[in-house]
């Protein structure tokens, strides 16, 4: 009986090994591998648009104009008109130094003067009757011709008079200091109370014309056959934008080209270039560092995809392109690795001179998972969430 059991026991474990093994192998049919599930995709369309051509570079921001007030003459700076970092006009009064000396020097001057001239009134007089009496035989010519040599030196000594009467009205004029040019003044460099002179170091202040305002920049000598045949064609447009990525960045004021340098620095290579901006609300300040874009041209009615949508094989640049299913198929559409060829790529947009045409569409979110040939969904931006692109 036991050996009997064994025997049915050694059966039934048989059975159920053959179940498994039929079942693991599929009832003892063929099996067929699951398909991929479609790849949930973003698509655009290739359209045509006007594409700036931008030439970018680091600026720095300098005053359109920029004086340092110097006292002209030598004195006691008695009063100080003028608040730090306020604005001023052109002819506004800064500061005063004591005028009383140079007043002094002026009266002196003017006294000298009408001394002199009444000396060469009474010179001339006399040459006037030393030559009539000559005429008349009363005296003789040597008379005549040293009153009018002293009344000549007369003539000269009014002449030094006003020479020296001007000098002092200036000096005395440069005691009241007023601002050059209109602009917004620095820190004060020296306190009213200070004996001030011409070659006082730093100046009494500093002024900043802001409004406009300047960006100098520099860009490869490779360029300038571009900057030219934009300064020929008019204004050449210029953006200065915060530091940081150009498709991001805030634009903080919007100029013109102002100037091109004369000559390429042989040393570096490039070409140094001044814009200037009208800065409304002072968003560049001298001395920052701005990101610069020059707009060198316009590619008129291009075929355009945005950046994203541009990707990078052994082959080159190419684009997954929507290959949709056929008219009254339920299939979904596929893709297919479309090689393209770029004239020029912008944060905003990517010119395509070869390989697509407009109205055609091009995956531009999902593509990480994307091969040639796979199946696409394509759904509504925000639906198309995937952990890579």
């Amino acid at each position: 009986m036991a050996r009997t059991g064994r025997i049915i026991g050694i059966g039934i474990v048989a059975v159920l090994g053959g179940v498994v093994a039929w079942r693991l192998i599929g009832g003892g049919g063929t099996t067929r591998p699951a398909a991929a599930p479609p790849v949930l995709v973003e698509t655009t369309a290739a359209r045509i648009a006007d594409v700036p051509v931008y030439l970018d570079a680091l600026g720095t921001v300098v005053p359109y104009r920029t004086v340092t007030v110097q006292p002209m003459v030598t004195g006691p700076l008695l009063k100080v008109l003028f608040h730090q970092g306020e604005d001023v006009t052109a002819g506004e009064p800064l500061a005063e130094i004591d005028p009383a000396p140079y007043q002094a020097a002026l009266a002196l001057a003017e006294a000298k003067l009408a001394q002199d001239q009444a000396s060469l009134a009474n010179a001339e007089f006399q040459a006037r009757q030393y030559a009539s009496l000559v005429k008349q035989n009363y005296t003789s010519k040597q008379q005549a011709a040293t009153a009018a040599a002293t009344a000549a030196e007369d003539r000269a000594l009014v002449r030094q008079d006003q020479a020296a009467i001007r000098t002092d009205r200036i000096n005395l004029a440069y005691t009241d200091i007023r601002a050059p040019i209109a602009g917004r003044t620095g820190i004060l460099q020296i306190d009213a109370g200070n004996i001030v002179s011409p070659n006082l170091t730093g100046g009494i202040v500093t002024i900043n014309t802001l409004q406009p305002i300047s960006v100098q920049f520099s860009l490869p000598q490779q360029d300038l056959p571009q900057i030219q045949a934009a300064s020929r064609a008019g204004k050449v447009p210029v953006l200065a934008t915060a530091q940081g990525d150009p498709a991001t960045a805030t634009v903080l004021d919007q100029g013109v080209l102002a100037v091109l340098d004369n000559a390429v620095n042989a040393s570096t290579g490039t070409l140094t270039l001044k814009a200037t901006f009208p800065n409304p609300r002072h968003d560049l300040w001298p001395g920052a560092f701005v990101d610069i874009r020059l707009r060198a041209r316009i590619i008129k009615a291009a075929v355009t995809v945005p950046p994203v949508a541009l990707q990078q094989g052994p082959q080159g640049s190419f684009v997954y392109l929507v290959q949709p299913a056929a008219a009254g198929s339920k299939a979904l559409p596929k893709v297919t690795m479309q090689p393209v060829t770029i004239g020029y790529q912008s944060p905003d947009a990517a010119v395509i001179t070869q390989g697509l045409s407009v109205g055609q569409q091009v995956v531009t979110e999902g593509t990480a998972r994307l091969t040639d040939g796979a199946t696409i969904r394509i759904v509504a931006p925000q639906a198309a969430a995937s952990p890579a692109k």
